[in-house]
């Protein structure tokens, strides 16, 4: 299999791998490809560059729509790189030439286009980022046999939610829709008991794409069942940005009255729409199904029936203050707050430094790391953890600087709650850590390692499982220092040591 590539981390790379320098050895990249190696010259398979962090499989098919039928697509997030493979050469060439002469863009991004090295894009179809590829590459397909009418130009997806068993909020739609592409508006409402959503994607194709690979899908196992048909509006208008509505487009619009987007619904000729009822953001969100990754965990059903959860905003962000401004980093942040749900963004007030801002997946994680890390010890200080109004952290303008306070952890590698389900044991802070990935280090190295941070109390091996151990700090803060600092310490190559808080005894 010499001429083999797979992407996989830990996987065998091929020769070809070495020869090519358009980003296709990337390990981190899920997606296994095979490819036939060919040369410089013209080929089918066209090479797009610099893409911006968040480029979807409907970006870049939008690149290459106006110039024929496309047959594969694949997008490495590690290297912000694409390839795109068209079913006739001429297409190919007639894109690459067109692009010689005219900024190619995606998402307000300059990329580059050229020729790939390759004559053909193979991918694994059992692998499950294909769906992604698959259904833009068949939203594409529509469009063309559409020959470009009014029938490709709808962007607004009407999405009703059947079979409703746990909360839907419009940040889980948006997480869910926007592995399609750009979502610029949002509005949720319920009608006749029955919870709906308008989504605004920024072009027909994405939304084509999230039509065709969402329509009939539970957003949980068995239940919350996604119905979806395009709406006859072509544009929404949103007045207030809330936990109801969402212009993307405009973070400065006003939070508003909830009930004001029964009003909106009324003006669009909707009905008596109502709202979704204040209890919805109560319960944790688990279980979820059919591989979507909204960084859920098992034990969130039962984190949704403890004191207090019914308390919070409905929002994604919350505040914490009191942190040390000379060793605080979002990247710390990042780690910390990552055990408790997935770290979107994280914002350092600029003249209030020991003031951040976090971004959670959904407003449940939210409140999972207030309940868990308010009042924590962190650098010889007590954390102030609590909810924020922001519903969303605005990264910095092109061009403009923060001195490196906002950062996007969005598509980080590194979050802990990667798939359908995860088994993450979530506890709070405690001096017993729990080691993962341990087996190649010694005893020795290990408590070389932590000592770093503190005194190291006591230490084991799994009996059972020599790649796992537990280590006791001399305190609970020592053990958060320790596991923000030694969390994914990259203990060989593609190996990474995992730290986890646990209620084990050494």
């Amino acid at each position: 299999m010499d001429g083999d590539f797979y992407s996989t981390s830990g996987m065998k790379r091929g020769p070809d791998d070495m020869q090519v320098n358009d980003g296709m050895g990337d390990s981190n990249d899920a997606k296994k490809a095979k490819f036939d190696n060919g040369g410089n010259q013209p080929s089918r398979v066209v090479h797009v560059r610099s893409l911006p962090n968040d480029a979807a499989e409907t970006d870049v098919v939008q690149l290459g729509l106006p110039f024929g039928k496309m047959t594969n697509v694949l997008i490495l997030k590690q290297k912000n790189q694409a390839f795109l493979e068209f079913q006739d050469e001429t297409c190919a060439i007639n894109m690459v030439s067109y692009f010689k002469t005219n900024t190619a863009q995606v998402r307000l991004k300059s990329c580059y286009v050229q020729f790939s090295n390759h004559k053909e894009l193979k991918t694994d179809a059992s692998n499950s980022q294909n769906t992604s590829a698959q259904a833009a590459l068949q939203a594409a397909q529509g469009l063309l046999g559409a020959g470009g009418g009014h029938g490709g130009e709808r962007t607004v997806l009407r999405v009703i939610v059947d079979n409703v068993l746990y909360p839907v909020t419009l940040e889980v739609l948006h997480q869910l829709f926007s592995r399609f592409g750009k979502i610029l508006k949002v509005i949720t409402f319920t009608k006749n008991n029955t919870f709906q959503a308008l989504l605004q994607f920024s072009d027909p194709i994405s939304a084509a794409a999230a039509k065709d690979s969402l329509d009939n899908q539970n957003i949980y196992n068995g239940c919350n069942t996604l119905k979806i048909d395009y709406s006859k509006l072509t544009n929404l208008n949103v007045k207030y940005n809330n936990d109801k509505s969402r212009d993307f487009t405009r973070p400065d619009l006003p939070t508003g009255d909830s009930m004001d987007n029964g009003m909106r619904m009324n003006d669009m000729g909707m009905g008596g729409a109502g709202v979704l009822g204040s209890g919805a953001n109560a319960f944790g969100l688990g279980g979820l199904g059919n591989g979507f990754n909204f960084g859920g965990n098992q034990s969130g059903n039962r984190m949704g029936n403890m004191g207090g959860m019914n308390q919070h905003n409905g929002s994604p962000c919350i505040l914490v203050s009191n942190l040390d401004e000379e060793k605080v980093t979002p990247d710390s942040l990042f780690i910390l707050f990552g055990v408790y749900g997935n770290v979107h963004r994280v914002k350092i007030l600029f003249n209030k430094k020991d003031n951040a801002l976090i971004q959670m997946a959904d407003p449940s994680q939210a409140q999972q790391a207030i309940t868990y890390l308010d009042k924590a010890r962190l650098w010889g200080k007590q954390l102030r953890v609590a909810p924020s109004k922001h519903q969303l952290i605005q990264m910095p303008k092109d061009g403009q600087s923060d001195a490196g306070l906002t950062k996007d952890f969005v598509n980080s590698p590194h979050h802990r709650f990667k798939r359908m389900g995860s088994k993450n044991y979530i506890f709070p802070p405690t001096s017993v850590l729990h080691l993962y990935n341990v087996a190649t280090l010694e005893e020795d190295d290990i408590r070389s390692l932590f000592s770093q941070y503190g005194t190291v109390k006591a230490f084991k091996f799994f009996n059972n499982d020599r790649k796992m151990a537990l280590i006791e700090m001399a305190s609970v803060e020592e053990a958060t220092l320790s596991l923000i600092g030694l969390h994914n310490y990259q203990v060989e190559d593609n190996l990474h040591m995992r730290v986890s808080f646990s209620r084990s005894t050494v």
